[in-house]
C-alpha cells in the first residue's frame, strides 16, 4: 500500500495560521441572514469581506496573492469571530458562517488553531461555526478537501459547500464528500418558477441531498415566486 508523504509548509503558511501575520491592507466584514422560513428568523448569518470603507469584495480579493493567501484566510476567521461577537450574535441563537479557501489550508489541525483560539478568547461557542467553501475555486486537491471537511465534522464545525452548481465539480465534489449544507447559486434560484428545466434540477438536487443527509439553502431569493416555487 502506498502513503501520501507529509506535507511540507508553503512559504508563508506557518506564520499566517499561527497570528495572521504578513497581510499588509485593512479590510472589515458584513453580515448577510440566512434566513429559516419555517422559523422565521435567522438561522445564520454569512461573514462577507468589505473594504474598510464598506466597498466591495472584489477591491479587497484583488489584493489576495500567493504569499499572502494563509494570513488573509487566518485574518478573514480572526475578524469574523470578533465583529460578530461585538455586533451580538452570540445574544441570538444564530450560527456563523465563514468561507475559506481550501488551496489557503496545508493541514487543517494546524490551520484552525488561531480560529480556536479566537472563538475562546470572545466565548463564541464553536458548534456554531459553519465553514464554507465555494464550488468555484478550482479545487488542485480534491482529495485534500475531503479531508478539511471530514477534520472539520470531527472538531463538531458545520460544514457548506458555497455556490453549488455554477462552479467546477459540482456533483463531482459531493459524490466525494458530502458538507452539512450545500448553497444553490442563485442563477439557479432566479426565476425559478418560470422555468420548467430550473424547477426540474432543483427538485432532483434537493430529494438528493435528502437522501444524503445534506441541508438546502437557496441563495438570492428575490421575488414572492421564487420563494413559491422553491
Amino acid at each position: 500500500m502506498s502513503q501520501r508523504p507529509p506535507e511540507k509548509s508553503p512559504p508563508n503558511a506557518c506564520a499566517g495560521c499561527r497570528d495572521g501575520a504578513g497581510l499588509d491592507f485593512e479590510f472589515s466584514m458584513a453580515f448577510q441572514p440566512i434566513i429559516d422560513i419555517v422559523e422565521g428568523r435567522p438561522f445564520a448569518y454569512e461573514a462577507l469581506v468589505r473594504g474598510p470603507a464598506d466597498e466591495g469584495a472584489a477591491s479587497i480579493l484583488a489584493r489576495v496573492s500567493e504569499s499572502n493567501r494563509y494570513a488573509f484566510d487566518q485574518q478573514c476567521r480572526v475578524k469574523a469571530i470578533e465583529t460578530a461577537a461585538k455586533a451580538g450574535l452570540l445574544e441570538t441563537d444564530a450560527r456563523l458562517s465563514i468561507n475559506f479557501l481550501p488551496n489557503a489550508v496545508y493541514s487543517p489541525a494546524a490551520c484552525i488553531q488561531l480560529t480556536l483560539k479566537t472563538a475562546r478568547a470572545v466565548d463564541f461557542p464553536t458548534d456554531r461555526l459553519i465553514f464554507e467553501f465555494t464550488e468555484n475555486e478550482k479545487m488542485t486537491d480534491p482529495d485534500h478537501v475531503a479531508n478539511i471537511i471530514a477534520t472539520y465534522k470531527k472538531m463538531g464545525f458545520g460544514t457548506a459547500l458555497d455556490d453549488f452548481g455554477a462552479g467546477h465539480a459540482g456533483l463531482n465534489l459531493l459524490a466525494m464528500f458530502q458538507p452539512d449544507m450545500i448553497k444553490l447559486d442563485m442563477d439557479l434560484v432566479r426565476g425559478l418558477d418560470a422555468s420548467l428545466p430550473r424547477r426540474l434540477i432543483v427538485d432532483a438536487v434537493v430529494k438528493m441531498c435528502a437522501t444524503l443527509g445534506v441541508t438546502v439553502i437557496a441563495e438570492g431569493i428575490e421575488t414572492e415566486g421564487e420563494l413559491a416555487a422553491l
